[in-house]
């Protein structure tokens, strides 16, 4: 497996793998898939700002999954708070996609000079995910009750954090 930086012609399978979370799961609040200009245009937002958008390819070429951070808020006091996303095929998860993913992020956010990394999980109750923050070094942070909405009931979200380089010990310069 490569893990490296998204292009335009991810596109189609960075949309795909999307929608599926979209419409079957509660990682993400979105209700419907986004287009393939869409998902273009958050790419770009993404990567104008230095920031990683990272997948994960097969030998054969195939995308397994992706994941990017950006800045947590974009308030300026947020600036070395970054938030992460990640996706990974269904058909692939539990497979070591997501924390090779969840790994090369944080790599890439302490080299960016970010401090602490966030994980705002969708659905507190998706072990998968939890699981693999934790393994990464995450530490959970809170739960937020009842502030999504999604195929008819209410979700919670877990918020879990990961301290970065010299964390909190020091300011940056």
């Amino acid at each position: 497996m490569l893990i490296r930086d998204a292009t335009a012609a991810d596109i189609p399978a960075l949309t795909a793998i999307y929608a599926h979370h979209v419409l079957h799961g509660t990682g993400t609040f979105e209700e419907v898939p986004p287009t393939e200009a869409e998902m273009t245009e958050r790419l770009a937002r993404v990567q104008e700002r230095g920031w990683a958008w990272l997948v994960a390819e097969a030998p054969d070429g195939t995308l397994l999954g992706y994941a990017y951070y950006t800045q947590f808020l974009e308030r300026s006091g947020y600036r070395h708070c970054a938030e992460n996303a990640i996706y990974v095929r269904d058909d692939v998860r539990g497979q070591g996609v997501g924390k090779a993913l969840v790994q090369a992020l944080l790599d890439r956010a302490t080299a960016a000079g970010f401090r602490q990394m966030l994980a705002v999980i969708g659905d507190a109750e998706n072990v998968g995910s939890i699981g693999l923050h934790v393994s990464l070094g995450f530490r959970q942070a809170g739960v937020l009750k009842a502030v999504g909405l999604k195929f008819g009931a209410w979700v919670d979200v877990m918020l879990m954090q990961h301290s970065l380089g010299e964390g909190d010990r020091s300011l940056p310069d």
